[in-house]
């Protein structure tokens, strides 16, 4: 599985089954500025990887009878929504059917650092304080029309949960879903505060062929849409808890990683692969300047799959040849 591995690979791999170690290195560096080396125990930013947390909390709401699928916008979240469709349920934002319009849409712009080049990232650090960037916007579509994934669906989901827990929403998921979990190293941190061990994610300068740290390209703070930190035994925890049942009930559970889109490609909070044997592989990713992050459960094998990259590199297409080299 070595040889799986570029030599320039910057990041961290790891498999677990059945609680035992496959295959777990760390390669490259942390902090090119200090020559600190990424390790095992090295936090990485998830990007929208952390929308499954998210989505377990609002699961869990809705298990607690604190809100249902059909609880709607106007109902949850009564302030003036302008153009915006009030009438869009919980279960259209957590299937990215909810035709919000996006502050920052995948479909038109690729280039996340592009969002804060007229307003001043660091100002983002609440996901309320993401709200100008879409408030005003007309509805992409009808509700419920069509599946088109949606960031702005989520900073509205972090935004219900503290409506109705009276908590910031990464407070609130410290609460029911980090601690639980014993996932210490897991949280969402300001890129001017970080926590010891964190890895700076760096973009590569394609004119000089050097690379910048991403720190003026994102958020400096996440939110519902994503952006917390996670080490790779964090997310074996994490995995873990949520399959046995520990954070939502297993029929919910069930209901989360199965498909809640026609195209089939989407449970809640979860992207799912159709394999072979007419199972789904539910797995998670993120991509922002400097970062790269996929991490997946084999639900028959016992099987997690996390690779992270502060460097931006393709660790999806490493995660398919190391789930091939290991299914063969």
């Amino acid at each position: 599985m070595r040889n799986l591995v570029k030599e320039d690979f910057k990041g961290v791999i790891s498999i677990e089954e059945h609680g035992k170690w496959v295959f777990k290195q760390a390669y490259g560096e942390a902090d090119l500025a200090n020559q600190r080396l990424n390790r095992l125990e090295t936090k990485f930013p998830m990007a929208s990887g952390s929308k499954v947390f998210i989505a377990v909390a609002i699961l869990q709401l809705i298990e607690g009878k604190f809100i249902s699928f059909d609880s709607t916008l106007g109902q949850l979240l009564p302030f003036d929504w302008h153009h915006i469709d009030k009438n869009i349920t919980v279960r259209q934002l957590l299937t990215h059917t909810s035709g919000l319009p996006d502050y920052f849409d995948e479909s038109l712009c690729t280039d996340y650092a592009k969002l804060w080049e007229n307003y001043p990232n660091y100002r983002i650090r609440t996901s309320q304080d993401l709200l100008p960037l879409f408030l005003h916007k007309r509805m992409a579509f009808p509700k419920g029309q069509k599946f088109q994934y949606n960031n702005a669906g989520y900073v509205v989901l972090g935004l219900i949960i503290e409506a109705v827990t009276k908590l910031p929403f990464d407070r609130y998921l410290e609460k029911i879903i980090f601690t639980p979990c014993e996932m210490e190293d897991t949280g969402y941190y300001e890129l001017d505060r970080l926590p010891l061990h964190c890895a700076t994610g760096y973009c590569l300068d394609e004119e000089t062929q050097t690379y910048y740290s991403n720190i003026y390209s994102l958020d400096v703070k996440g939110s519902g849409a994503g952006g917390a930190y996670t080490t790779a035994k964090d997310m074996d925890r994490f995995w873990t808890c949520l399959m046995k049942g520990r954070l939502i009930s297993q029929p919910m559970v069930n209901e989360m990683l199965s498909p809640q889109v026609k195209e089939d490609w989407y449970g809640y909070g979860v992207w799912l692969k159709s394999l072979d044997d007419g199972h789904y592989l539910p797995f998670i990713q993120g991509s922002d300047p400097g970062i790269s992050f996929i991490s997946s459960y084999d639900r028959q094998k016992c099987r997690t799959m996390t690779m992270m990259s502060n460097f931006a590199q393709d660790v999806w297409t490493l995660h398919g040849n190391f789930y091939k080299a290991l299914n063969n």
